[in-house]
């Protein structure tokens, strides 16, 4: 039983309202809902929401019934770990014994359909406690990631033992970007975090990890994936 999860909470600061948004004629929460919906090989959908709108949204599109989020899930601060705990918990009581729990997160549109299924085949191969999706960091803290010491001076923020002068010569770093994750329920049950367990990367392209947290970020996905609707008109 493959589980298919979204996660939607109703407020937001950088971009008011901006899960149930329209962009590129449908709502933002509907990028990722319509991917796990149309995937063959998730079981069923759940989406975690304390908006009433995405809720009754959801619903009617056949995902299963959880009710609303509880408070305590819906405040500012509150981790995403908590809420699939509460999800899992929520749609095995539905439904019967998750074998595998698939988030996608909606602020991230420009995902491919192809992803979620080849995260799906990389987590049965590698069977790992927790993948998700990452691209290398624009930007490393072996060469151009800085702090000051306590006098003031800028610091590489990782040093090494000896200098690194290009980009290409430092390790690799990745960037967590929240698009993806696949997880094994038994360890979500049991861990209190993301990182308590084997947790491994699903590599994706910068291209396709734009993450909405503000109205620039809103411009460009949205610039973007007009774009990329051109060119497959073409």
């Amino acid at each position: 039983m493959i589980v298919g999860h979204i996660g939607a909470r109703k407020g937001s600061k950088g971009v008011p309202g901006k899960n149930f948004r329209m962009l590129q004629g449908k709502p933002l929460i509907d990028w990722s809902l319509d991917q796990l919906l149309n995937n063959r090989r998730i079981d069923a959908v759940v989406v975690s929401t304390d908006d009433e709108q995405i809720y009754h949204h959801a619903r009617a599109k056949n995902t299963v019934d959880i009710g609303l989020r509880p408070a305590e899930l819906c405040t500012d601060t509150a981790a995403k770990w908590p809420v699939w705990q509460h999800s899992l918990a929520a749609v095995e009581a539905k439904i019967g014994e998750v074998s595998i729990f698939v988030d996608l997160d909606c602020t991230a549109p420009l995902r491919w359909d192809s992803d979620v299924d080849a995260a799906l085949d990389q987590f049965i191969a590698q069977r790992p406690d927790m993948l998700m999706s990452c691209c290398t960091a624009r930007k490393n803290p072996y060469f151009n990631l800085l702090e000051t010491d306590p006098e003031g001076r800028l610091h590489v923020s990782k040093p090494l033992g000896h200098l690194v002068v290009a980009r290409q010569k430092a390790p690799v770093v990745y960037e967590h970007a929240g698009g993806t994750y696949v997880l094994n329920p038994a360890y979500l049950k049991s861990a209190s975090s993301l990182f308590e367990g084997r947790v491994l990367p699903y590599i994706m392209p910068p291209e396709r990890c734009a993450d909405i947290d503000s109205e620039l970020d809103f411009k460009i996905v949205s610039l973007l994936m007009a774009e990329q609707e051109a060119s497959a008109n073409r």
